[in-house]
């Protein structure tokens, strides 16, 4: 595994130290191990996870600079793309989120593993947290909702300034006009759409990089409930 991410990183021009390396290494094997016991992820087979985990969430760092940022992982299941990118950024100050608490429960301890106790995991739905409203640099997310939807989670934890990163299929061109509406309304504005290959997976992934330009509307986010039956459609 500690091979086949150095190389997934190398090819996206990204450097890292044999003790970060290790530590992604560690961080899967322990994924791999707990979850035959635990539904943390669908991908098995150890090759896989380390690429469409570790070198998949660190493609991020090609997109937007994470360095000394306050970063929100957004569903984070089980710790993805979060903790990869504090492995490789030790300056982020990372907090996770996820609605599952056996999952976060599994980055807590694992974070704690290998040293890095100041990663906060949080169990709970973002919408339900006002404490963390417009406190963040950078919010990424993967695979949680469609874009209408998903930036009602994630815009209104994001500082006017930073960004909102939105891991997607390649295809999702429909996906953003549909949700533009919804992501000007929560104070965006779609600066691009980021394509980039994982190696070794064959996988072509995108990244949908937001700006928040303005603070979000007090009256948002609402709850979910409310969020799925009536999404921002304009």
């Amino acid at each position: 595994m500690e091979k086949i991410i150095e190389e997934g990183l190398r090819a996206l021009g990204i450097e890292a130290r044999p003790d970060q390396l290790a530590a992604m290494a560690a961080y899967g094997r322990r994924l791999l191990e707990v979850n035959q016991v635990t539904n943390l992820t669908a991908i098995t087979d150890p090759a896989a996870a380390a690429r469409l985990h570790f070198v998949d969430s660190a493609a991020l760092l090609t997109v937007a600079d994470f360095a000394g940022k306050a970063v929100a992982d957004v569903g984070s299941g089980a710790g993805f793309p979060g903790v990869p990118l504090r492995i490789l950024r030790p300056d982020i100050r990372l907090t996770c989120l996820d609605s599952v608490g056996k999952k976060m429960d599994f980055v807590r301890e694992s974070c704690a593993m290998l040293g890095m106790e100041d990663v906060t995991c949080l169990w709970g739905r973002a919408e339900e947290m006002p404490q963390l409203r417009e406190r963040f640099d950078i919010v990424t997310s993967r695979a949680v909702a469609e874009l209408d939807m998903l930036a009602e989670l994630c815009l209104p934890l994001a500082k006017v300034g930073g960004l909102f990163l939105a891991m997607k299929n390649p295809d999702c061109d429909q996906e953003v006009r549909r949700g533009d509406f919804a992501v000007r309304a929560l104070g965006g504005r779609l600066r691009e759409i980021r394509r980039y290959d994982v190696p070794g997976a064959d996988v072509t992934h995108a990244v949908v990089v937001i700006e928040k330009v303005k603070p979000t509307p007090a009256q948002y986010p609402r709850r979910w409930a409310q969020i799925k039956k009536k999404p921002l459609l304009g």
